[in-house]
């Protein structure tokens, strides 16, 4: 990951997803938002960390804040995440950032990012298919619905 002394690497690999355009959210899932808390709905984001074993399987990602427009880092449910990929990633600050969090996120292989995007798409689905019992609010705009209306 670094070229030594803390300097970050020219490149890196890393898994990159978007935010759901919208999600479930309130009692029995009948309620939608928009994106999530930090993050504004399709935005990127880069996956550092899995936390493997936690119930609601939790990532630690990098992306553009929904508030501020700067990179932050937090910790975020796997289910309010779709289409992962692996990626060469150039950016200075998202390297750095990588680096700071110290969590060996960032590949040198593309083959492991690619496994390891392949993975966390199979679970987001099926989180995100699992996460609420209750039947889907009528219209609903989570991204499980939009994707099967625009099939």
């Amino acid at each position: 990951m670094t070229a030594g002394a803390g300097i970050p690497a020219e490149q890196a690999w890393l898994v990159a997803a978007n935010v759901v355009r919208w999600r479930r959210y309130g009692e029995g899932g009948q309620e939608l938002r928009p994106g999530t808390k930090s993050y504004r709905g399709g935005s990127k984001v880069y996956v550092i960390q899995t936390h493997a074993g936690t119930a609601h399987e939790q990532l630690t990602t990098i992306g553009r804040g929904r508030h501020t427009g700067t990179y932050i880092t937090i910790d975020m449910a796997t289910r309010n995440l779709h289409t992962f990929r692996a990626v060469p990633v150039h950016s200075p600050t998202v390297l750095r950032l990588c680096a700071e969090a110290d969590v060996g996120g960032c590949w040198t292989d593309r083959q492991d990012a690619e496994e390891v995007a392949a993975l966390l798409g199979r679970l987001s689905v099926e989180y995100r298919s699992t996460w609420w019992a209750a039947p889907h609010p009528a219209p609903c705009r989570c991204h499980e619905c939009l994707t099967l209306s625009q099939a």
